[in-house]
């Protein structure tokens, strides 16, 4: 690959849109690209360029992610990869990866995440799937509540147009998000995109809808965002389905109160909710649970740029002191043998013997302790040298609650 890579202007803007709208198969409306642009950091999108024709590309969001401990840690966000059908098969998204991983490093951040549309192409740039989600399709005739479910009398329910409680939503969950590894912080702009409520962003779905709950003392404890498809049978019964967007709350007993009101919604016979984070208590209200109707997906991927200042970043759930050594074909930096000791949060180089060997993406796969490292030695990925190495790490790794991102970037 011998095009020119270098971050675009935003008088090539349209070029990077018309990659992205023919690599994905996409007919983006205005408002959407109006969208996406406001939240687009130009010195932060990379393309590729045949000539003035942009033929690849590929941008960061840069947040702070909640990782173990409820640390927040600035990171990459990895968005918009995409390569014109015409240039496939000639090095560019290879190149691209490259040199982003590269910018990133330089940027001293340590992590970068990415939402992948083919689940098979990022371990190759070291990334690992560090992040699962499920998905619940609950009917409404199902869904009785377990009898000991949390009640608070105090709790009421309200429900405003959503623009008019953005402050509300932002509390709750700049209150939730240093509590679950994954979550990361929005701008004013990623909020925009949360809240849009205009024909494109609409659908099928109907308007933005929104439920709140609060009590006098305290104020808003929780909220939930979700849209109505509505639907008829052919006897006109009502069998519309509520398509849970978010459900953020403080408590239980108000997370089980949002529950309670959308499932009870009138004229829907169904609640879809389309991602929700491994360990979603309403797996546990719900008395009966086989009506989730629950299946799993890869959520978010996660990609150790600069190892020793991503394993320092975080806390552990229990001690552990080991040299392993790290693969990274892709970063050689990180490469070789690493002594990581949780008690004083240290993650030196050392020429002492490896009691573990393992790829860059195992350690991104395990980094917001979602994901126990034992399997990947079954599956013949890792080496261990050390009797109980493996176990050591992937026990200090693991973390309550599980990651969950919760939004798409």
């Amino acid at each position: 690959m011998n095009l020119p890579l270098r971050p675009i202007s935003e008088a090539e803007w349209p070029g990077f849109v018309a990659v992205l709208d023919e690599a994905f198969g996409s007919s983006f409306h205005a408002a959407q690209v109006a969208r996406f642009k406001a939240v687009t950091e130009f010195d932060r999108t990379l393309a590729a360029f045949d000539g003035d024709l942009v033929v690849g590309c590929t941008s960061i969001f840069s947040f702070d992610l909640t990782v173990p401990g409820g640390i927040a840690v600035p990171t990459a966000g990895v968005t918009a990869v995409g390569v014109l059908p015409s240039h496939r098969r000639r090095g560019i998204l290879n190149a691209l990866m490259r040199r982003q991983l590269h910018d990133i490093k330089a940027r001293g951040e340590a992590v970068a995440l990415l939402y992948a549309s083919e689940a098979g192409i990022y371990g190759r740039f070291g990334y690992g799937r560090a992040v699962d989600n499920m998905f619940f399709r609950i009917p409404k005739l199902g869904s009785a509540f377990v009898p000991h479910a949390p009640v608070d009398p105090s709790l009421r329910l309200r429900a405003p147009l959503p623009a008019q409680a953005r402050a509300d939503f932002e509390h709750v969950f700049e209150v939730v998000r240093t509590t679950r590894p994954g979550l990361y912080s929005r701008s004013p702009q990623r909020w925009d995109g949360v809240l849009a409520d205009d024909e494109a962003s609409r659908g099928e779905d109907g308007r933005l809808r929104c439920m709140l709950v609060e009590d006098e003392a305290n104020g808003v404890r929780g909220y939930a965002l979700f849209k109505i498809k509505r639907h008829f049978t052919d006897h006109d019964v009502a069998a519309g389905e509520l398509r849970l967007i978010e459900l953020f709350a403080l408590d239980p007993a108000a997370y089980a109160l949002l529950w309670r009101s959308v499932l009870d919604r009138d004229l829907c016979s169904q609640v879809y909710a389309w991602n929700r984070p491994m360990d979603d208590p309403i797996m546990h209200l719900l008395a009966e649970p086989r009506h989730l109707n629950a299946g799993t997906l890869d959520e978010m991927w996660a990609r150790l740029v600069d190892v020793p200042a991503a394993l320092t970043a975080r806390a552990y759930a229990a001690p552990a002191d080991l040299v392993i050594e790290v693969v990274d074909e892709v970063c050689p930096w990180n490469a070789g043998r690493w002594r990581l000791t949780t008690a004083k949060a240290s993650c030196e180089r050392t020429d002492d013997p490896a009691e573990l060997t393992l790829p860059v993406q195992v350690l991104g796969a395990a980094y917001l302790g979602g994901r126990s490292l034992v399997a990947f030695k079954s599956a013949g990925i890792v080496t261990e040298h050390r009797p109980g190495a493996l176990l050591e790490l992937s026990t200090a790794m693991s973390w309550d609650p599980k990651p969950w991102g919760g939004l798409v970037f």
